[in-house]
């Protein structure tokens, strides 16, 4: 299904939550494009990307690489090889394309380096997939959320990583927005896939 080892790539997802946004990215790229928000190194990106390629549809790949703010210098996920000493920032970029470039995903991947909110800002495409994986202030939640949503076609996925129904498990935001596309009467819920969250444009 993968053109590389998904282990060799940096990032936080889950195999089975990959499988499940390969599978569904594939069953919908017909409907039109797919868009990412939050690629880091491209352990999503290649998942999705791969369904792309397979139906010959394009991913946007849109993420600022200066990293969430658990990635920053000092905190829990920080990691020194993507640490830009020169400019005193993080910069996950270049590692980026390295990944698109081993998975051979250069011709499907539309990398857009920039805050969700400024690539937002025009956006008139449909989308038939958004996976949310930003920052997860509430703030960078429900910026994604309004933002990007609203872009899905009918028959389209939205999907929101790092849902956790418990508090005690992790934060709040992608649970919250999880629960505001539920509330919109737009988005209905499918069974979570561990902490990805998938719901069907209606």
């Amino acid at each position: 299904m993968l053109p590389i080892d998904i282990n060799s790539v940096k990032g936080f997802l889950d195999g089975e939550e990959g499988a499940a946004l390969y599978e569904q990215a594939l069953a919908v790229a017909a409907l039109g494009p797919c868009l990412e928000i939050g690629s880091y190194c491209g352990k999503s990106t290649v998942y999705l990307g791969s369904a792309c390629k397979k139906a010959n549809s394009v991913l946007f790949a849109i993420d600022h690489h200066r990293g969430s703010e658990e990635h920053q210098l000092g905190e829990e996920y920080h990691d020194p090889s993507l640490y830009d000493a020169q400019f005193g920032k993080m910069d996950s970029f270049r590692e980026f394309r390295h990944t698109l470039a081993r998975a051979q995903l250069e011709n499907t991947v539309v990398p857009i380096v920039a805050p969700s909110q400024l690539a937002a800002r025009y956006w008139a495409t449909p989308l038939s997939m958004v996976f949310i994986d930003g920052g997860h202030s509430m703030e960078a939640a429900l910026t994604d959320y309004h933002a990007w949503a609203p872009h899905v076609v009918r028959g389209g996925w939205l999907a929101i990583h790092d849902v956790f129904p418990n508090p005690a498990d992790g934060g709040r935001p992608p649970f919250e927005i999880w629960k505001l596309a539920q509330a919109s009467g737009l988005f209905e819920a499918m069974p979570l896939i561990k902490t990805l969250g998938l719901l069907r444009r209606v």
